[in-house]
């Protein structure tokens, strides 16, 4: 007999429901990372070769300005902010703007990668709250056995089978995809911060040279 989703909710129980509404924030947080975790997005060319330009000519104001002007790119870019902040203190020397860079660019992808933990709480608690409806459809199970007779009343004992295997395999079905979009980004994220590093490394090399590249 195939079970539609009414039957497996009642199967299932409150378990079920839990597990259910993780699967809901789990796709929430997915589609958000999806639409936001991007190189476009977080470390954006375009921005670089904007402001670049400027900065090679040490035009600082004009720097701040092509930066300032490029609105639509900074929301979310984490460039942006390493970009002002090179702009702004470009009288220190290379190994501080390069160290404050890196901080400024790691502490950006820490805070990206925080946006993804949501993924990490379902694929741990889904199987987990699985695994407890599981517990509790076997104990119905034995109830079964216990008060109606040696094997129980068969309709009875399968029903509280039924539960347990449920809880299990929807607890699963939502951990594993979860799990899986988890590492995904983390994987993005570590792309991202490449790309990062190289755009800094760019700046720093065309904009900070190290003193022997600046003696003729």
């Amino acid at each position: 007999m195939n079970l539609n989703p009414l039957d497996i909710l009642n199967e299932g129980g409150t378990a079920i429901i839990t597990i259910l509404a993780l699967s809901v924030l789990g796709l929430a947080v997915l589609l958000e990372r999806g639409v936001h975790c991007r190189v476009q997005r977080l470390a954006p060319t375009a921005l670089l070769d904007q402001v670049l330009p400027a900065m090679r000519s040490r035009d600082w104001a004009g720097a701040r300005q092509a930066l300032e002007a490029s609105e639509p790119g900074r929301k979310e870019s984490l460039s942006a902010p390493v970009l002002a902040f090179l702009i702004d203190q470009q009288g220190w020397s290379r190994a501080e703007l390069s160290a404050r860079a890196a901080d400024l660019a790691a502490l950006g992808l820490r805070r990206q990668q925080q946006r993804a933990y949501p993924l990490a709480v379902v694929a741990t608690v889904a199987p987990i709250i699985g695994l407890l409806g599981t517990v509790i459809g076997m104990i119905e199970a034995f109830h079964v056995i216990a008060f109606s007779g040696a094997l129980g009343d068969p309709a009875l004992l399968a029903g509280g089978i039924s539960k347990a295997l449920i809880n299990t395999a929807t607890g699963l079905s939502v951990a594993l995809p979860a799990l899986a979009a988890h590492h995904w980004f983390k994987h993005r994220l570590a792309q991202i911060g490449m790309t990062l590093e190289e755009q800094i490394n760019e700046v720093l090399d065309q904009c900070f040279p190290p003193p022997a590249a600046q003696q003729p």
